[in-house]
């Protein structure tokens, strides 16, 4: 059947990110856990937007960062950054801070949750990309291997601006060989529960949402246009959804204050 009503409009990535942050604290397993469950929620800016959607109150997003890709002319403002709010472990939907974030893999059930933003996206696939610097694979390495093992759900929050061109396994295989003559990060590519503004949108008003184009200016690069599709109250929840997302600031803007 044709859809009823229809919205088109743009996100920036600071807005996609807000709402990627209530889209993840709207998925099932995530409500289900912050009841009788675990959550740990790794570090990265996306991360640090679902973070605050979780706990209800505002973080400093600034600490809650690891890798991170500057303008080349701007690499100072990387001081601005840091990585001093560790993992947070959520237990109950309260905040664990007696949590060891080295032994807590051993402590996950059936149905915990981990919270891990890519660096890449291939979304007709359904698979994203972490780029790999340390020689154990890093916080990847850590949680890839329980998720599986004690069946966690492992949540990739990803804006749809991280999509790659081509296939990211075939990338992930190219790099690993170029790897053996030149250092250099590795791709790790796994399949997720991905949330992307798209996934967002469905799980916060149930209207289908489909990506149409791509990019801006100004502070809007990177950004995403995207078309909701739905019924008339569908439609009108998604009104009222970007616009409480709107006018979200840009890290840097954010930083600034």
């Amino acid at each position: 059947m044709p859809a009823e009503a229809y919205y088109t409009f743009s996100l920036t990535v600071a807005e996609g990110k807000r709402l990627i942050g209530k889209g993840v604290a709207a998925l099932p397993c995530v409500q289900r856990a912050l009841v009788e469950g675990t959550i740990v929620v790794t570090r990265s800016t996306t991360s640090g937007y679902v973070l605050e959607e979780l706990l209800g109150e505002p973080i400093n997003r600034l600490d809650f960062v690891t890798g991170r890709t500057l303008p080349s002319a701007h690499a100072d403002r990387a001081r601005l950054l840091s990585a001093d709010i560790p993992e947070m472990v959520l237990r109950g939907g309260v905040v664990d801070e007696h949590a060891d974030p080295e032994t807590i893999t051993e402590e996950l059930r059936a149905g915990d949750v981990v919270i891990k933003s890519p660096n890449a996206l291939d979304y007709c696939q359904g698979l994203v990309g972490y780029l790999i610097g340390a020689p154990t694979g890093g916080t990847v390495g850590k949680y890839l291997g329980p998720t599986h093992g004690r069946h966690l759900h492992f949540v990739a929050p990803c804006g749809l601006e991280k999509q790659v061109a081509g296939d990211v396994v075939e990338a992930s295989a190219l790099l690993t060989e170029a790897s053996e003559r030149l250092q250099g990060p590795s791709l790790w590519v796994t399949p997720a529960e991905i949330v992307t503004e798209l996934e967002a949108i469905d799980l916060l008003t149930g209207a289908m949402a489909v990506q149409i184009a791509a990019g801006g200016i100004m502070g809007a690069e990177g950004a995403a246009w995207i078309t909701a599709l739905g019924e008339v109250e569908q439609i009108d929840a998604v009104k009222a959804l970007i616009d409480d997302v709107h006018g979200e600031p840009g890290l840097l803007e954010y930083a600034q204050g």
